[in-house]
């Protein structure tokens, strides 16, 4: 009977790891030299350069919104807010900072475990970011309660950097700071329903969606040069992070 379950576990994983995708993508086939990831450390110039990065990365051209360009009004506005945002979350002193972007799913943190993650290229300009928190996660169960766990968020990628696998390497660094460091073994994380590639990569990289929340909102660049908030519908995704091979088939 020992003979047969030990051949049954080996057959398992073997069989998984022979349909495992690579671990970081085909995209990595074709990754710049001198790619690094690291932690900003909560450090302010670092948190500041990340906030006007994200702004170009992410708020440009995003969905649901109309400006595939920015007025210089809108990224001043966006680049200053966003730069608080990052100062308040990831900053080793946040809690005297201010300046949470508009938005009910902008984010805040519990207590001291945040961290920025960034991807640098080799003149050390951020090219992409990650964050990872311990906040406060809905439970969408008709009580409103809730409970707290480690959150990623702010996910970009320079589009000059895009699909070489530095998405799931930032990724990754952030699940093994809620894991390795901080003890969690389930990771969250919020993504509007209409942005259809991040969640086909997050479901790619192990995430299943537990509830959505279609009174959340989020600001909005308009092709006209203002900057709205605007309704949108919110996905909570989950993975399970700290239990070994079989984890997600039981998350």
């Amino acid at each position: 009977m020992r003979t047969i379950l030990l051949a049954y576990l080996i057959t398992c994983i073997t069989t998984a790891a022979a349909y495992a995708p690579p671990a970081f993508g085909l995209g990595a086939l074709f990754r710049p030299p001198n790619i690094k990831i690291v932690k900003s450390n909560g450090d302010f110039e670092r948190l500041e350069e990340a906030g006007k990065f994200f702004v170009d990365a992410f708020w440009t051209g995003k969905v649901g919104g109309g400006a595939d360009t920015l007025s210089p009004k809108q990224a001043f506005q966006l680049e200053r807010q966003q730069v608080a945002e990052f100062n308040k979350r990831y900053r080793r002193r946040a809690a005297k900072q201010s300046g949470r972007l508009p938005g009910s799913y902008a984010g805040q943190s519990l207590d001291s475990n945040s961290e920025l993650v960034l991807c640098v290229n080799g003149s050390d300009e951020v090219i992409g970011c990650a964050g990872i928190e311990v906040s406060r996660i809905k439970k969408m169960d008709g009580y409103d309660s809730l409970f707290s766990g480690p959150l990623m968020s702010n996910l970009a990628i320079s589009r000059k950097y895009r699909r070489k696998g530095l998405a799931e390497d930032l990724v990754k660094a952030a699940e093994n700071i809620a894991r390795k460091e901080w003890g969690y073994d389930d990771c969250y994380l919020y993504v509007e329903k209409r942005n259809t590639p991040a969640i086909k990569l997050y479901k790619k990289l192990g995430y299943k969606s537990i509830w959505e929340d279609d009174t959340a909102t989020t600001l909005l660049p308009t092709g006209d040069g203002r900057v709205v908030n605007g309704k949108t519908t919110i996905v909570c995704m989950k993975k399970r992070i700290g239990a070994g091979l079989f984890g997600n088939l039981f998350g």
